[in-house]
């Protein structure tokens, strides 16, 4: 009997075991509720960073006092200078009727430059001329239609051959092409204009009288609004109506032409005389 008793209170023992085991589990759940209570302290940085973002807003109104300088360039650049304007056509006397594109300023050494930039298409070449020099290189604008139809009467004349050398009447012609006065350079094509019953050109004569022709014809298409070979045509038909110098006068300028090339020696001339 004593053994009987025994067995109830192992029993107890083990029973009082298992309603233990439950109170340790809870007290394992309780560490679980620790992490939740750590996001507490996050939003204490969010605090700290806020003063900074205000203080960024006071370098913004240094930066935004630049931008009305930068709107004021564009409008020199449209500015007229000295009497001409964007886009028009002019005559550069050393390289004939040329475009102005833009008047832009640049900076050299320091200082400040306004410029014309002028195209010229045919020959596919950009000039900047500045300002300032305008009337010492003598750029000038178009002829008026009056002056072009004194230029196409000029044509009509008869040339006049000075009894003179080659090489200074050459002088005398390039620096007609050149001046930029498109009378001037009338004269030029006039004088060494040959038709065809008359002797051939010389290889000189023919650069001379070609070169003249492009500028007169460009100034002419341009003020006429018309195309070049229309101006060339127009040219051509100028010297049509001109008087032919007779036979004496022919032999007159080939004899002193070759008595221009002995004189001055110039064996090179007289070999590309006799290839042209």
């Amino acid at each position: 009997m004593p053994s009987k008793t025994a067995k109830p209170a192992a029993a107890a023992t083990v029973s009082k075991a298992a309603s233990a085991k439950p109170a340790v589990k809870p007290a394992a759940k309780a560490p679980v509720s620790a992490p939740v209570s750590a996001p507490a302290a996050a939003p204490v940085a969010p605090a700290a960073a806020a003063p900074k973002a205000a203080a960024k807003p006071e370098v913004k109104p240094v930066a935004a006092k630049p931008a009305p300088a930068k709107a004021e360039e564009p409008k020199k650049a449209v500015t007229q200078r000295q009497g001409f304007k964007a886009n028009e056509f002019v005559v550069y006397p050393a390289h004939g009727v040329g475009q102005i594109l833009a008047i832009e300023e640049q900076e050299i050494a320091g200082a400040k430059l306004e410029l014309f930039v002028i195209n010229f298409i045919k020959d596919k070449m950009t000039l900047r001329v500045p300002t300032a020099k305008v009337a010492n290189v003598g750029m000038r604008k178009l002829s008026d239609p009056a002056l072009v139809k004194k230029a196409l009467e000029t044509l009509k004349g008869r040339a006049r051959v000075k009894r003179t050398m080659w090489s200074r009447r050459a002088q005398e012609y390039e620096a007609k092409i050149n001046s930029g006065d498109i009378v001037a350079i009338a004269e030029v094509v006039r004088d060494l204009y040959r038709s065809e019953s008359q002797p051939e050109q010389s290889y000189s004569e023919r650069q001379l009288y070609e070169a003249a022709l492009d500028r007169l014809s460009r100034e002419i298409a341009v003020v006429q609004q018309v195309t070049e070979t229309e101006a060339v045509k127009e040219v051509e038909g100028q010297l049509a109506k001109s008087p032919r110098r007779g036979a004496k006068a022919d032999a007159e300028g080939e004899a002193e032409a070759d008595g221009d090339l002995d004189a001055d020696g110039d064996s090179d001339d007289t070999v590309t005389d006799e290839a042209a």
